[in-house]
């Protein structure tokens, strides 16, 4: 078993054994734990009481954070000609088609969101074993897939985030920095913990929630009491 260090002893004295924090009292106390030198990711993991094997019980969504994740996000706008300038004007880093079409099948990946058209979904849809793997993958539901290029950009831009229950019922997913004041992580959370809510499939029985934490990157999670979650 690895040894703990004197910053992560210090970071797990903080959190008392086995209670569940409010929303609020952990936004706050994840900062006093993160102990990296760089300005760390705060991340929620939530446990979700879905069995998302079945297509009726899938869970993916969107937000748009208050205050942004924190991270400046790359973007790559495969358009039409036409749609470049709007691209361009609403911040996309890289915009084109074949030519970034071409680097991406040589194996080029360096963004962070892919928003292309639908009139190209034919070209981008040969991508699919790169982007795949690699979350890359334009799609519709979460909105990369558009008419309205300018817009999905600008919202991505300004901290749209879109999430997805992964393979064992759990979303995981980054909510800002460890330098936001701690009112800015609640609200942040907040806002994913609301629209994952509003998302509950029709088809999902019993607690919904089963569990929340709150960390940063490399800090122990925070558990938080669910009944302290405003609308959920």
């Amino acid at each position: 078993m690895a040894r703990l260090s004197k910053n992560q002893k210090k970071a797990l004295s903080k959190i008392e054994a086995g209670k569940s924090y409010s929303l609020q009292e952990a936004s706050a106390l994840v900062k006093e734990i993160t102990t990296t030198k760089f300005d760390a990711s705060v991340d929620i993991d939530v446990r979700l009481g879905v069995d998302p094997r079945k297509a009726n019980q899938m869970v993916r969504g969107i937000a748009t954070l208050p205050h942004g994740t924190g991270k400046t996000v790359r973007v790559l706008a495969l358009v039409t000609p036409d749609k470049e300038e709007e691209a361009k004007a609403a911040g996309a880093d890289y915009v084109g088609l074949d030519e970034y079409i071409s680097k991406i099948e040589g194996g080029w990946t360096d963004v962070d969101i892919i928003i292309t058209m639908p009139s190209v979904m034919a070209k981008v849809g040969r991508l699919g074993r790169i982007l795949g793997p690699r979350n890359l993958m334009p799609n519709p539901k979460s909105g990369t897939v558009t008419t309205d290029v300018g817009k999905a950009v600008t919202e991505v831009k300004a901290g749209k985030i879109d999430f997805k229950v992964d393979k064992t019922g759990i979303i995981h997913t980054s909510i800002g920095k460890a330098s936001f004041p701690a009112d800015k992580i609640y609200e942040n959370a907040l806002e994913v913990l609301q629209t994952l809510s509003r998302l509950k499939p029709s088809a999902a029985k019993g607690t919904y929630f089963k569990s929340i934490h709150l960390s940063s990157t490399m800090s122990p999670g925070i558990e938080i009491e669910t009944k302290t979650v405003a609308g959920i």
